[in-house]
């Protein structure tokens, strides 16, 4: 699936925030701005002709944001979702889950937010698209358990080309595919290359490490069943923390709070 196929979803993402709870509804904006949809998606069509890593962006964006405080549409989207009065850095590294974590820890960060396992499997195929730098996993090359050694879970072709890729632990600035020749497709070859043990982070490779959320990879192979999945994750995902009604605020510059 190219990333044009996700453009409705990630254009209505930006005005709305995907997010679903307490009032939120269909057409929100059909009294106040009834263009709203269109413009933003217009806009954000143009945006991604020239950045197709827009959409990882986005998709990035959303999942910070819940957590902390397509031509065809993935999911059906619910509007009204107002801006909170509070932004700081240091919440979003308190609360997103690390790509170091192992899978105990990542099942106890979904479920504080009330996410399943099987939410934390599928929004993991979110890496389908974008790119990772290199001090988020090149620990798993050079010094995994302290002793300088690497990660054994991880294959080791794939080890040897990511160290001609970042080559030392001092990189911060060089990036990575998540997913190998298709950070640019939003597909399910994410769960192919993780069972080859090609996941980029030691999250990602801990979803091999228990069971349950092995056998769920497993079940996302096929694009229709991760979609089908994904679009039901994000919903859930994006009813965390919603503000509506007269909470929060609607900001004048999406990145500013107001004054």
């Amino acid at each position: 699936m190219k990333i044009a196929f996700v453009l409705a979803c990630v254009a209505v993402l930006t005005v709305a925030g995907v997010c679903q709870a307490g009032n939120l509804r269909k057409n929100f904006y059909r009294t106040s701005c009834p263009a709203a949809e269109s413009i933003v998606k217009n806009i954000t069509e143009t945006r991604v002709a020239s950045n197709p890593n827009l959409p990882a962006k986005l998709l990035r964006m959303h999942f910070h944001d819940c957590f902390v405080r397509f031509n065809k549409s993935i999911w059906e989207v619910l509007t009204g979702r107002r801006d909170g009065n509070v932004s700081l850095a240091s919440e979003v590294l308190a609360h997103i889950p690390s790509p170091f974590l192992n899978f105990s820890s990542l099942v106890q960060s979904f479920k504080s937010k009330g996410l399943t396992v099987h939410d934390l499997v599928v929004l993991s195929g979110a890496h389908t698209i974008g790119v990772g730098h290199c001090n988020l996993f090149s620990n798993r090359l050079y010094n995994f358990s302290g002793k300088g050694d690497q990660d054994p879970s991880l294959n080791s072709t794939y080890a040897a080309f990511l160290k001609t890729k970042c080559q030392s632990l001092s990189d911060r600035t060089t990036t990575v595919e998540m997913d190998p020749g298709s950070s640019q497709n939003f597909d399910a070859s994410y769960f192919v290359i993780l069972q080859q043990q090609k996941g980029l982070f030691q999250s990602d490779a801990a979803l091999l490490t228990d069971k349950k959320s092995k056998k769920i990879v497993g079940e996302l192979l096929e694009l229709t069943d991760f979609l089908k999945e994904f679009s039901q994750s994000m919903k859930r995902m994006g009813a965390i923390g919603v503000l509506t009604g007269n909470s929060g605020e609607i900001r004048k510059k999406c990145g500013v709070i107001n004054s």
